[in-house]
């Protein structure tokens, strides 16, 4: 049984995104980068990437990587990171459940769907090799973005860490030193209202430059919340509300010796956002609304992500072989939510929450150039706490028990510590054939607590986080890591367990002439051991997940004007951390949760990205991805049935057209990006979306003098309706029936994509 997204049109197509503040100040880039040489008109782009952590040219590089530079993002009116999906095939990039800045990642299937704390993402997201270590708030506004790279399958010697996925980089742009300043506005469809203003200004002449940038971003909601428990709150649903800053200081004060300190901090004030019922109630009064973006709740409707962050580096270069770096960060994030689980005006099931995140970084990096090799190493430190609360009030349940209410409460922290080694060496054995041999030792060490047990009452995670429902004094919530075991009255220490891993990478390129180049690697990636964040026993922590991966692919030009690349690929995904399920789901007080390393599953896939030049004018780009996905060993309870959010095949194709006038420049863009069925859940086909496809249109102009510019951008034109997350609480009669889930009710609820939107933004540099 299983309730699937139906869709009217067959056939659209979707844009790419990148970082909401990105697109806005990446404009000033765009025009920068531009072709200004006449003999390259019509001709293949050189795209060079910082994949292996040294510049090179994308068709030089042997692994499998889309990069996206600033142009094409400011042609495209890219706005968020979800978007960029789209250009990387086998890739999911999505806005997480009930907020608009936790982010859902998978790449060839490997990622993490849960963001409790205490997971590890399979996907690891960097700015600037600065590793951002949680889903909340990673989907961000970033300013001045030179390009976004996504690298699939593991990069475990190269990137600090849980890269079984693969890796998405943010790389900014170095300032130029000279004085620049832009205003961007953008308004459009639910009362769009952007402005984002960037600048750099030389502090000393050639030597110290200062980057500002700001963004305050703005939307009203897609739907509402038809019906709440609380009176005067704001009732939007999905709407915007979010500003982002950002200082940057370069100092360059010799020619071999650079300097760079960042600040930036993100305020998302955009409401919770309220599922769909994909199927009415049993115990209230909410039917499936009219609208997929309407919802109900019980709880408060505000919510908040905060994020601040510093990053610094030294680049050093002792020599024209050799360079030395230093990159260290310091990152802080907090976020109480609000998620109504059930999407009722009743506490059936909701689930207020808080995530209080922080966590230290320092890489040493020495890279070196040799005649016919170069050699990549370094050393990597990792120091993060994560820690969080929710409350599972499960009100009416608990009366229907001759309770006041009911509570299941878990808190905890889940701190990590790790350090690593790596390095990789390249060595061309011949003008033709080239190997590389990398390595990676990691040691890493995780302490645990957790607070988790049941209250027959209805609490919330502080006082006044929801008016008249306020945690009795002294409520003492019973621990379970860290427990008097012994009756001394003192506590345990918490959980400790600490894991090691080599992991390897060999490769051989083969350059059969200066324009197509074969390239086969064996690698491999893990991602960090754990312990279980809703633990009511005592347990160890699981092992990491273990990901061996080969590839085989080829890079052409095989004219001047077409390119072709085409990587397949082969993984098995060892030790699958899955928390089990024991207990009658509809019995809240016997529910057990257990974390083990309960699977094994394989998969193999082809990766094709085209890119043809038609004439000096129109360009053309295809992406294809197809995956076969196979379960080897299945003790998950319950078992698993297939991939979360990945598709069987996934496709873009674009087109891109420049007119040039006496007035400026007109590009035009359009593209369909179609995903094929999936499901929301591994374990479960009760939410599934059937494929369907987005198409997309801009066309942005550039003034003769290259001072105003403008863009006119419709995204989802023909208003698909598609599932990006989702909960499914409910139980399944003899007869196909839905029946009462966990919390009593029947909770089958959906998270939509964006609908159809139109918005201008105007900008001018000076």
């Amino acid at each position: 049984m299983s309730y699937t997204q139906k869709k009217t049109h067959r056939f659209n197509r979707s844009l790419c995104a990148a970082a909401v503040a990105t697109a806005c100040l990446a404009a000033p880039v765009a025009m920068a980068q531009e072709n200004t040489d006449e003999e390259a008109k019509g001709k293949l782009e050189r795209i060079e990437v910082t994949a292996r952590k040294t510049v090179e040219s994308l068709q030089e590089t042997p692994v499998a990587i889309t990069s996206i530079g600033a142009m094409e993002l400011g042609e495209k009116g890219i706005e968020v990171l979800t978007e960029v999906q789209q250009f990387s095939p086998n890739t999911t990039l999505q806005t997480s459940r009930g907020t608009n800045s936790t982010l859902t990642a998978f790449i060839r299937g490997l990622g993490q769907q849960d963001p409790l704390w205490g997971y590890e993402p399979g996907v690891g997201i960097y700015v600037d090799d600065v590793y951002i270590a949680r889903p909340q708030g990673a989907v961000l506004d970033l300013l001045d973005v030179q390009r976004i790279e996504v690298l699939r399958g593991p990069q475990g010697t190269l990137y600090g860490k849980n890269t079984i996925g693969g890796a998405v980089k943010y790389v900014t742009k170095e300032m130029s030193g000279d004085p620049q300043f832009t205003a961007q506005a953008t308004v459009g469809s639910y009362n769009q209202r952007d402005v984002k203003l960037t600048g750099q200004y030389p502090l000393v002449e050639d030597t110290v430059y200062l980057g500002v940038g700001y963004a305050n971003l703005n939307r009203d909601g897609f739907g509402e919340y038809l019906i709440s428990a609380l009176d005067g709150q704001d009732k939007e649903n999905y709407n915007k509300d979010l500003w982002a800053a950002r200082l940057t200081l370069e100092v360059h004060p010799t020619d071999d010796l650079f300097f760079r300190l960042g600040w930036d901090k993100t305020e998302d004030t955009s409401n919770a956002k309220g599922g769909y019922r994909l199927i009415p109630s049993i115990l209230t009064d909410a039917p499936v609304p009219d609208s997929k973006y309407d919802s109900y709740t019980s709880l408060p409707t505000w919510n908040k992500v905060e994020l601040e962050g510093y990053n610094w580096m030294v680049r050093y270069d002792m020599s024209d072989a050799l360079e030395l770096k230093y990159i260290g960060s310091h990152r802080e994030s907090y976020s109480p939510t609000n998620i109504d689980f059930d999407n009722t005006q009743l506490p059936i099931f909701d689930v207020p929450a808080e995530y209080d995140d922080s966590n230290d970084t320092h890489e040493l990096q020495a890279n070196y150039l040799g005649e016919n090799f170069t050699l990549v190493s370094g050393l990597y430190y990792y120091d993060g706490e994560s820690c969080g609360n929710f409350d599972a009030v499960l009100g009416i349940l608990g009366q229907s028990l001759g309770a006041t209410g009911l509570t299941r409460e878990v808190t905890g922290c889940n701190n990590s510590e790790s350090w690593a080694a790596y390095t990789q060496l390249n060595y061309d054995i011949n003008d033709q054939l080239s190997v590389s041999v990398g390595a990676r030792y990691t040691d890493e060490e995780k302490t645990a607590f957790v607070n988790n047990g049941l209250v027959f009452a209805n609490v919330y995670p502080y006082s006044g986080w929801i008016d008249g429902y306020v945690r009795p004094d002294g409520e003492l919530v019973p621990q379970v890591l860290g427990t008097d075991t012994n009756g001394d009255d003192v506590l345990d220490a918490p959980a400790v367990e600490s894991w090691s891993r080599f992991t390897p990478r060999l490769g051989v390129e083969y350059q059969m002439n200066d324009d197509t180049m074969f390239f086969a690697s064996y690698s491999q990636g893990f991602k960090s051991g754990t312990f279980n964040p809703r633990a009511q026993t005592n347990e160890p922590g699981v092992s990491p997940e273990i990901v061996d991966s080969v590839e085989v692919g080829m890079k052409s030009d095989l004219t001047d004007t077409f390119r072709l690349n085409a990587t397949l690929f082969s993984y098995d995904h060892k030790d699958r951390q899955y928390i089990g399920i024991e207990g009658d789901l509809s019995d809240p007080t016997a529910l057990d949760q257990r974390l083990r390393n309960a699977a094994e599953t394989a998969a193999k896939g082809l990766e094709l990205e085209m890119t043809w030049v038609a004439t000096d004018n129109l360009q053309f780009d295809v992406a294809y991805g197809y995956i076969d996905f196979e379960i080897k060993e299945n003790n998950a309870v319950p078992p698993l049935i297939g991939l979360a959010s990945t598709p069987e095949n996934t496709f873009n194709v674009g087109a891109n057209y420049q007119m040039v006038t006496d007035f400026g420049d007109l590009i035009f863009n359009a593209n369909y990006y179609y995903r094929g069925d999936y499901l929301l859940f591994e374990t479960s086909d009760l939410i599934e979306q059937d494929g369907y496809g987005l198409v997309n249109f801009s066309v942005r102009w550039e003034s003769v003098e290259g001072d105003w510019y403008a863009g006119l951008h419709g995204k989802n034109l023909t208003d698909e309706e598609y599932l990006v997350g989702g909960y499914d609480f409910v139980t399944i009669g003899e007869d196909g029936s839905y029946g009462p889930g966990l919390g009593g009710d029947t909770t089958l609820i959906g998270y939509y994509g964006d609908p159809r939107t139109v918005h201008l933004t105007v900008g001018y540099r000076f």
